[in-house]
C-alpha cells in the first residue's frame, strides 16, 4: 500500500484536516471550560455545606462558665482547626469577654461584623492568612446576656488549590483526548479519501498509458463517475478510430487522382507546355504536403497506449536511416544513456524520431548522434549531426508548414513541423540549437513528458493499492 500524500492546499484532505481541527479545538474548549465551572461550583457547594455543619458544630460545643468565659465541651470533629495555620478558622466572641478562637489562628481574628444575625450569612473576608470564606450567626446566651457570635472561616486558596489541580488534570486529559481524536481522525479522512486518491492515479494510469480504461470495484458513491469516465474513453476511442478510418479513405481516394495529375504533369512538363505543367506539378506537391501534414495530425489525434522506451524505440529507427543514407556513408549512434520510458505513442515517437533523423542525416558530414537527459518528469533527447549547420535566426523559421532552406535537397517541408505537432501534442516539445562544443552541425532536441513515476505499486485491475 503506498503511503498517503501529505496535504496541500486547496485539497479535500486538507479542508477535512482544518475543519476537524477546528471542531475538536472550539468543542475541548467548551468542554474544558464547561467542566471546570461545573466542578467549581460542585466544590464551593461542598465547602459550603461543611463549613455550616461545622458552624453549628461549634455552637453545640460552647459552654458559658460562672465566671462569663466561653469554652468547648470538646475539640471540633476536624483536627485542621487544631494545626497552626491550617486554613480552617473558627471564633467565637461575646462583648465584655476575650474571645476564644481555634488553636490553628495563632495570630489575626476574624472580622465579626459577620455573626450579628441569627441566620447563617457568609462572605469573602480578610483572614489570619489572606482572603477567607467566612459563615456567621448570634445566638442568644444561655444566661440571658449579650449574645454570642460564632465565626468560622476557611482559606479561599485552599478551594483555589483544589481548583486548579482539577483543571491541570482535566488540561492533561484534554489535551490526550485531542491527540487521540486527531490521530483517529486523520486515520478516518486517510481511510475515507483513499478512493479518490486511487481515482486520482487511475486517471493518471490511463492518461500516461499505462491502462485503457478504469477497472471496476470503486465505492458506491464513486462507481457511477468511473463508469461514466470509461463510457467517456470507449466514446472517445470509437470516434478517433472512425476519424482516422475516414482520413485514410479520403488520403487514399485523393492520392489516386493525384497520382494521376502528377503523371499528366511530368509528361506535360517533357512536351511543349512547360510553365503549364511546371505550375500543375507544383500544385500536386502541394495537395501531396498537406495530405502528408493532416494525416500525421490524425495519427496523433486521441491516443492512449502503453508508452515508449528508450533506447529499444530508437535502434530500429537509427538501423533504418543508416540504410537511408548509405550513399553518402553517415553513421548514426546512440549514447549508452539509462533507460526510460516515455509518455508517447510508440508510432508517433517514431514519426518525430524518423523526421529529425532524416533530416540531420541529409545534412551531415559522416556521424550522427543521439543522447538523452532526464530531468524534472521530462526526458531530453538530442540529434547531433556534424553537418555546416544552419544560422540562429532560422531555427523557428523551418519549422513552418512546408518550409525549405535548401529547396535543392529532397522532402516536403514537413518534417520539422510534423514532429513538432506530435510532440506538442503529448505535452512536449521540439527544437534546434547549434552544437555546444564550437564544431559545425545542429543539434535538434526533443522534449518529452516521462511516464509518471507514482502510478509505481498501483494495481489498474482492481483499482486498490
Amino acid at each position: 500500500m503506498t503511503m498517503p500524500k501529505p496535504p496541500v492546499p486547496g485539497s479535500l484532505r486538507l479542508r477535512f484536516i482544518v475543519a476537524m481541527l477546528v471542531w475538536i479545538v472550539a468543542g475541548l474548549v467548551v468542554i474544558g471550560l464547561s467542566t471546570s465551572a461545573l466542578f467549581r461550583r460542585h466544590v464551593e457547594q461542598q465547602f459550603h455545606e461543611e463549613l455550616q455543619v461545622h458552624l453549628v458544630e461549634l455552637a453545640e460545643l460552647t459552654r458559658l462558665e460562672p465566671d462569663g468565659s466561653i469554652t468547648l465541651d470538646r475539640p471540633l470533629s476536624d483536627p485542621r482547626y487544631a494545626m497552626p495555620n491550617s486554613g480552617f478558622y473558627w471564633q467565637v466572641e461575646r462583648h465584655g469577654a476575650p474571645p476564644l478562637k481555634s488553636a490553628s489562628m495563632p495570630a489575626g481574628a476574624l472580622d465579626p461584623s459577620l455573626a450579628h444575625q441569627p441566620d447563617i450569612v457568609h462572605r469573602l473576608a480578610p483572614g489570619p492568612t489572606g482572603p477567607t470564606m467566612t459563615y456567621g450567626f448570634a445566638r442568644t446566651a444561655p444566661d440571658g446576656g449579650s449574645e454570642l457570635h460564632f465565626l468560622i472561616a476557611t482559606d479561599e486558596r485552599i478551594l483555589n488549590e483544589v481548583i486548579h489541580a482539577f483543571d491541570a488534570e482535566l488540561r492533561r486529559w484534554l489535551a490526550l483526548l485531542a491527540i487521540g481524536l486527531l490521530l483517529t481522525g486523520a486515520i478516518v479522512i486517510i481511510y475515507t479519501l483513499k478512493p479518490l486518491e486511487l481515482l486520482g492515479a487511475a486517471v493518471a494510469a490511463v492518461r500516461s498509458g499505462h491502462a485503457r480504461r478504469m477497472a471496476d470495484g470503486w465505492p458506491r458513491e464513486i462507481a457511477p463517475l468511473v463508469s461514466d469516465l470509461n463510457g467517456l474513453l470507449d466514446q472517445n476511442e470509437a470516434m478517433v478510430a472512425r476519424a482516422r478510418v475516414e482520413a485514410g479513405n479520403l488520403a487514399h481516394s485523393l492520392r489516386t487522382s493525384l497520382a494521376i495529375l502528377t503523371d499528366e504533369a511530368e509528361t506535360l512538363a517533357s512536351g511543349i507546355s512547360g510553365d503549364s505543367a511546371s505550375t500543375l506539378l507544383e500544385q500536386c506537391r502541394r495537395i501531396a504536403r498537406q495530405l502528408d501534414w493532416h494525416l500525421a495530425r490524425a495519427r496523433a489525434g486521441g491516443r492512449i497506449g502503453a508508452g515508449t522506451r528508450l533506447p529499444d524505440a530508437l535502434v530500429p529507427i537509427c538501423t533504418a536511416m543508416e540504410r537511408l543514407h548509405a550513399a553518402r556513408s553517415v553513421h548514426f549512434s546512440i549514447a549508452a544513456s539509462p533507460p526510460t520510458s516515455l509518455a508517447i505513442e510508440p508510432e508517433d515517437f517514431a514519426e518525430i524520431a524518423s523526421n529529425l533523423l532524416d533530416n540531420a542525416g541529409k545534412w551531415a558530414a559522416g556521424h550522427v548522434h543521439v543522447d538523452w537527459q532526464t530531468d524534472g518528469g521530462v526526458c531530453r533527447i538530442s540529434i547531433a549531426d556534424d553537418g555546416p549547420g544552419i544560422p540562429e535566426a532560422a531555427f523557428e523559421k523551418v519549422f513552418e508548414s512546408g518550409k525549405r532552406l535548401d529547396e535543392q535537397t529532397p522532402g516536403h517541408g514537413l518534417g520539422l513541423a510534423i514532429a513538432r505537432d506530435l510532440a506538442q501534442h503529448y505535452g512536449g516539445e521540439v527544437g534546434l540549437r547549434g552544437r555546444n562544443d564550437g564544431a559545425d552541425g545542429l543539434v535538434a532536441r526533443i522534449t518529452l513528458p516521462l511516464t509518471t513515476g507514482h502510478l509505481t505499486g498501483v494495481d489498474q485491475t482492481d483499482g486498490k493499492s
